[in-house]
């Protein structure tokens, strides 16, 4: 090999091993902030204030990737995380753990100015949206939720490596409009069931062992069945406000034979000392023995198409 091919290489190994060395400390510092959020706020200053690695890496020229754990695969945590460290920080504050925290994960990404005396900080961040728009590049939409001010869209680039292990956050959020309302299909509810049929009865009883303790959960249940009440009862009452079902046997004032089975959706008014708090539920049943039988406890859906609990 010539003279004059060793001097690029040797240059370019170099430059490896100052990148490999850089990429170890950030994942060092990483792992300190990672573990003093979990142990509360003072360690987490403790640990800032001890891993100056995060703020000496924080504009290298080619940026490295911050290790988070092998398996990982959608950035949409990565990318809650720094906004809402980098909405809570000021470019004039460099030293405090937010914006140490936020440099470390986008190094490249200028910290806010807020004017002197700024209240505008938000009372908790939340990612909405996750999409991958090639290979190793994600596009990830967080909410922002103030106490005096509208919630706040921000889009933040990330990228993710080839096992999905590691994520960095490539460029500054971009304030955008809240997403469009999606359509919503028509509901297969359109059965009216009475308000005194022993459908609506049962359905009745049966909340109110499942949200208020008063009886117990298991007479209301098919045979093979299981589900547990909610405890402690969450509530000191509940009043079913209105049912709609999917076939027309749900709306007999009387039990059909058995073996029918019909599906509903309960609008269910449960108060405790805090107030009143609307919910509702969809439920399969199932006719046995004169009386109805609760065969699903199901997640509501908007197809109606519910996921058993």
């Amino acid at each position: 090999m010539s003279p004059g091919k060793q001097a690029p290489e040797g240059q370019a190994a170099a430059a490896g091993a100052r990148l490999q060395a850089m990429r170890r400390r950030v994942r060092l510092s990483r792992l300190v902030v990672w573990a003093a959020i979990a142990a509360g706020p003072v360690a987490l200053t403790v640990a800032v204030t001890s891993a100056p690695a995060v703020v000496e890496t924080a504009a290298p020229a080619k940026p490295a990737t911050v290790r988070t754990g092998a398996g990982a695969a959608d950035p949409g945590g990565y990318a809650q995380l720094f906004v809402g460290a980098w909405l809570r920080t000021s470019a004039g504050d460099a030293t405090r753990w937010q914006a140490r925290l936020a440099q470390s994960m986008a190094p490249d990404v200028d910290l806010p100015d807020p004017a002197s005396g700024a209240q505008l900080r938000p009372q908790s961040v939340t990612a909405v949206r996750s999409a991958q728009r090639e290979a190793g590049q994600w596009s990830v939409t967080v909410a922002a939720q103030y106490a005096e001010a509208p919630v706040r869209y921000y889009v933040v680039p990330v990228a993710v490596d080839d096992d999905g292990g590691s994520f960095m956050v490539t460029g500054a959020p971009a304030v955008v409009a809240g997403p469009d309302r999606a359509q919503v299909p028509a509901s297969p509810y359109s059965v009216n069931v009475p308000s005194g049929s022993d459908l609506a009865v049962g359905i009745g009883e049966f909340f109110a062992a499942y949200l208020t303790g008063a009886g117990e959960v298991d007479r209301y249940l098919a045979p093979g069945v299981r589900l547990s009440g909610v405890t402690p009862a969450p509530y000191t009452a509940v009043t079913v406000q209105q049912l709609l079902a999917v076939q027309d046997a749900a709306a007999a004032e009387r039990v059909p034979a058995d073996g029918t089975t019909v599906r509903v959706c309960a609008q269910v008014e449960a108060r405790d000392a805090a107030g009143r708090w609307p919910l509702a539920y969809e439920l399969t049943l199932k006719a046995r023995s004169g009386r109805w039988e609760v065969a699903a406890l199901e997640t509501p859906a908007a197809s109606g198409e519910g996921g058993g609990v």
